[in-house]
């Protein structure tokens, strides 16, 4: 996409109307696109991406505080971070649109894999920041309630909010009598702003593999995903 994108079409799949249009436009400007387009004069979504995140957390705990109201804190911690974790979030984006409007280098572009996924989830958190400055917190919650709220049953049902790491030992050690562990993979980006690749292994069989914007999330992606593989998720 280019920076002279018509957004007319998601602004009418999301029946939101901008009133200052520069704010959506600044969301899909990741970082990279800029190297190579200096002129550009919105700036790159990280700023927007910070305060996405925090009324990201604030819609999806006052939801689940009200749809749960036996269930602990640990439990709604729990609930909360399966909810907006990368995977979650970067289907969500999807689903909104958001992958055919991405600003990226060229470099960038050619990549479909986990950090593409990275991209998209801390995208769909830049769309609820502009949303959120633009029409009031009211709208950006029903975006999110949109997208988002739907895929609670599952999670709860499925057991998808419970610690992936704890849960792909145990079954391991259950299963397997191995411990699994975790190796970088690859870092990305500059220091400010790295992406981690992380492999789970089980002896020396990689298992799966993890993105995230730190070790530990990486970990948790890669752990996730293993438990699919192994199909280890009940």
């Amino acid at each position: 996409m280019t920076e002279t994108t018509d957004f007319a079409r998601l602004e009418q799949k999301w029946q939101i109307k901008f009133k200052n249009l520069d704010l959506l436009r600044q969301a899909f400007i990741h970082r990279s696109y800029l190297n190579e387009h200096p002129e550009n004069n919105l700036g790159h979504n990280e700023r927007l991406e910070f305060l996405g995140d925090a009324v990201l957390e604030l819609v999806v705990t006052d939801y689940l505080f009200k749809k749960y109201q036996t269930e602990n804190e640990g439990e709604l911690t729990a609930y909360r971070a399966a909810l907006v974790n990368s995977e979650s979030l970067s289907a969500v984006a999807a689903e909104a649109g958001l992958n055919d409007y991405l600003l990226l280098s060229r470099g960038e572009q050619k990549d479909t894999g986990r950090a593409r996924q990275a991209i998209l989830a801390n995208t769909f958190e830049s769309v609820v920041a502009a949303i959120f400055l633009d029409q009031g917190y009211d709208t950006a919650r029903d975006f999110i309630a949109k997208y988002l709220f739907s895929k609670t049953e599952e999670m709860v049902d499925k057991e998808l909010w419970r610690d992936a790491k704890s849960l792909f030992q145990e079954r391991a050690q259950a299963g397997l009598n191995i411990t699994p562990n975790y190796q970088v993979i690859s870092e990305t980006g500059p220091d400010h702003d790295k992406i981690f690749t992380v492999g789970l292994y089980l002896n020396d069989e990689l298992i799966a593999e993890g993105v995230g914007p730190s070790k530990q999330r990486a970990e948790q992606e890669a752990a996730r995903i293993g438990l699919l593989v192994k199909d280890w998720q009940k």
